[in-house]
């Protein structure tokens, strides 16, 4: 558990562990949920959340089947090209 302590302005300081650990950078938005006894922090996402049904278009692939082996090979080519 960390501490903190709330400024005159009402603002608390993270500690540092706490936001590398959720990947939480400066500028970020974050919610704040009011739960009665505390507060609980959530950044806010960039897109909505979405339900499989609203992607399931995208997953359609019409072709031949592939084998395990040309999947391995395409991945090894997608993360050449990363590196």
């Amino acid at each position: 558990m960390e501490k903190t302590t709330l400024s005159e302005k009402g603002q608390i300081v993270i500690p540092k562990a706490v936001r590398v650990a959720h990947g939480w950078e400066p500028g970020m938005e974050i919610m704040i949920e009011d739960l009665g006894e505390g507060v609980l922090l959530k950044p806010l996402r960039p897109y909505q959340a979405t339900v499989i049904e609203d992607v399931l278009g995208c997953l359609v692939y019409k072709g031949p089947r592939k084998s395990l082996k040309d999947m391995r090979a395409a991945i090894a080519v997608g993360v050449g090209e990363r590196v």
